[in-house]
């Protein structure tokens, strides 16, 4: 028999979750929804700042949408908390910030290196990351023709085999900087490539290469304002990291990036991603769902439809693999999941209804779901869950 009051239009929700933090939606009540806590963030962002050296500032990485939390919300939370630069990877993402009024000196973590970035960079009171020769000429011939000076940021390689100059050519490579009339050496720094590891041989060896390298350069007569070389991990592991500035990502939004390392400070994840059931239904034993019918009901089984699918940033290969919360209980997803849509078997909730909150990733009662689970079950890590999480999904403040 058809029940009328689960899927009638009526037993929809008629308002949205509180605090949209941006807007555009016409009032009309979301599907799903990202939820971020900003009181969490401030709390993240103190616990850091009471674990580093009296010397050390913190830069919070808000690059890619501040992973995925929204960053300019995310930015105005975590300067009020303490910190007192921000990073990003892109020109553009550093124009966002500028344009919603946010004066802290902001770090572009990536290369750049044509015409139009360089104005890009000087016109909005940005700060590059320089790592090699050509890409220092370029940036200083530019701004010859602009007649401005800009604060610039030299990267050595020290072991990540990423972007930088290779740190035994540190000397030159900084006297050419210094040399450049139009440059105005910032900070020199470097990435760890395995400071994630419960085995610290790496990065004390990427630690060394670097301490060699500001020796030199010392011997030189350059001394650099500001030095730094810890990301969230260097950050938790180990204070003699910390130099002048560290560079934390992951841990402000409340996850560790190892194991090990989540007994040297109190994080709350910021993040909760939610949506809503949008139709229950009785099927029979036999009965496949969703498409290739990977999953075919052994008994008579009720299933919720929740509107919330790949295109959201939910992984396909989650199928069958995940759970999700509903008035605080794990309920299993089955089926493949779809771009728009995703099933649940919620046999064992009674009387659910259209409409009701379906917790993804967050706590709901005494149970939690972490990026950390659905990073587990794939074989990747957290901040590529966190990141995956796409626009059409607003970000909300949790009340």
């Amino acid at each position: 028999m058809l029940n009328r009051e689960q899927t009638s239009p009526e037993a929809l929700p008629k308002e949205c979750p509180p605090n949209l933090l941006s807007d555009g939606y016409g009032g009309l009540c979301q599907r799903a929804w990202v939820e971020i806590d900003l009181a969490a963030l401030t709390h993240n962002v103190k616990q850091l700042k009471n674990i580093l050296s009296p010397r050390s500032q913190l830069m919070a990485v808000v690059k890619a949408d501040a992973y995925g939390h929204g960053a300019i919300a995310v930015s105005q939370t975590v300067l009020q908390a303490g910190a007192s630069w921000l990073g990003v990877a892109t020109i553009p993402e550093g124009i966002e910030l500028r344009e919603a009024g946010i004066t802290a000196p902001i770090l572009v973590l990536g290369a750049t290196y044509t015409t139009e970035q360089v104005k890009a960079i000087a016109h909005w009171h940005l700060q590059p990351t320089i790592c090699t020769v050509k890409q220092a000429l370029i940036f200083s011939e530019v701004l010859a023709t602009l007649n401005q000076s800009l604060p610039v940021h030299a990267k050595l390689d020290t072991g990540m085999s990423r972007l930088g100059t290779p740190w035994q050519e540190s000397t030159e490579f900084l006297q050419l900087i210094q040399s450049l009339p139009h440059l105005k050496l910032a900070s020199v720094y470097s990435h760890l490539a395995t400071a994630d590891s419960p085995d610290p041989t790496i990065m004390l060896e990427q630690q060394e290469n670097f301490e060699r390298a500001i020796a030199q350069l010392k011997i030189a007569g350059i001394n650099p304002d500001r030095l730094h070389l810890a990301n969230s991990a260097a950050t938790l592991a180990n204070p003699n990291l910390h130099y002048d500035l560290v560079r934390v990502g992951l841990a402000n939004y409340g996850l560790y990036p190892a194991p090990h390392l989540q007994n040297v400070a109190n994080l709350k994840p910021v993040m909760q991603v939610k949506a809503r059931v949008t139709q229950v239904k009785t099927i029979a034993a036999g009965t496949g769902v969703s498409y290739g019918h990977q999953f075919v009901a052994q008994q008579q089984t009720q299933i919720a439809v929740v509107g919330i699918g790949y295109a959201d940033g939910i992984p396909r290969n989650l199928s069958n693999k995940m759970k999700v919360l509903i008035r605080g209980s794990f309920v299993p997803q089955v089926g493949a999941v779809t771009m728009d849509q995703l099933m649940l078997d919620v046999s064992s909730i009674p009387d659910l209804e259209v409409g009701e909150v379906v917790t993804l990733l967050g706590k709901d009662g005494g149970n939690e779901i972490s990026a950390d689970d659905w990073a587990g079950i794939l074989g990747t890590i957290s901040w590529e869950i966190l990141c995956g999480f796409k626009h059409r999904l607003p970000r909300v403040a949790a009340s």
